[in-house]
């Protein structure tokens, strides 16, 4: 099962790089959760998501799930504007610079998921049904004794849940992770308790690549140890478009024309 973890590990970083070139649409709904779970507010955003000379980039086109009007729609032009100028300006010795961030960003989540494979057991329950296809359906438990090699590693033992293997591809397909105890992090002391659940579904695009379809989350958290409050997430990806990297960058100004 480690060996298995490995490939998917690996397969999943894979991933992550050819998502970049990759345009998509993602639509985020964040719900404000009273003490019995139900939704008191809701908030919707909708992005499209760009590549710029290997960075990443979102531009929100609506709000509740309607178009932004004119005065915020030219704020976003201009924000997508500022980071095509400042690529354009770059210099050689401050795009060495970004690369090898990226690429130290990059060490590291191979790291941590290496440290992942080995910080659980595995079970095989069965084989299940993910997007009309087979796949493993696979528990994973803390385990017992495992001394985390990498800081990030020390919140492993805080989780445990189920994932799904697609058979064909040894991609993964389902993921449903459910936190065991209280885990704090971050600059501002956020705290998930115990009983926060994550859930991520992946879907095969273009025969080359398995990207995020649907995400939702639970969470309980408390902030700077001071406000308490129950959040319900969910992400929906949609309108994969690959697009050639070699494409030259062209500015807002510039397509008007």
């Amino acid at each position: 099962m480690q060996a298995l973890f490995r490939v998917v590990a690996d397969k999943d970083l894979e991933n992550d790089k050819k998502q970049r070139d990759y345009t998509y649409v993602e639509r985020d709904v964040e719900n404000r959760l009273d003490g019995k779970g139900q939704t008191k507010s809701s908030e919707i955003k909708t992005y499209e998501v760009l590549e710029i000379n290997g960075e990443q980039i979102q531009r929100l086109v609506a709000k509740d799930d309607k178009p932004l009007d004119a005065k915020e729609a030219a704020k976003e032009e201009e924000k997508i504007q500022k980071v095509i100028d400042k690529r354009k300006g770059e210099s050689d010795k401050d795009r060495k610079k970004r690369e090898e961030n990226e690429e130290k960003d990059r060490e590291e989540g191979r790291k941590f998921v290496t440290e992942a494979a080995d910080a659980y057991n595995f079970k095989l329950v069965g084989t299940e049904q993910i997007g009309g296809r087979e796949a493993w359906a696979i528990d994973a438990e803390p385990r017992p004794g495992f001394v985390p090699h990498i800081k990030e590693g020390k919140y492993l033992s805080k989780f445990h849940g189920r994932v799904w293997i697609d058979k064909e591809d040894l991609q993964m397909a389902k993921m449903d992770v459910e936190c065991l105890d209280t885990v704090s992090w971050g600059l501002f002391l956020a705290r998930f308790h115990k009983g926060s659940r994550f859930m991520m579904e992946q879907t095969r695009v273009n025969d080359e690549v398995w990207l995020p379809l649907h995400i939702t989350a639970k969470i309980d958290v408390r902030l700077a140890l001071v406000k308490n409050f129950n959040v319900g997430l969910e992400q929906t990806y949609r309108d994969y478009k690959k697009f050639r990297t070699a494409a030259r960058i062209v500015g807002v100004r510039e397509t008007s024309k």
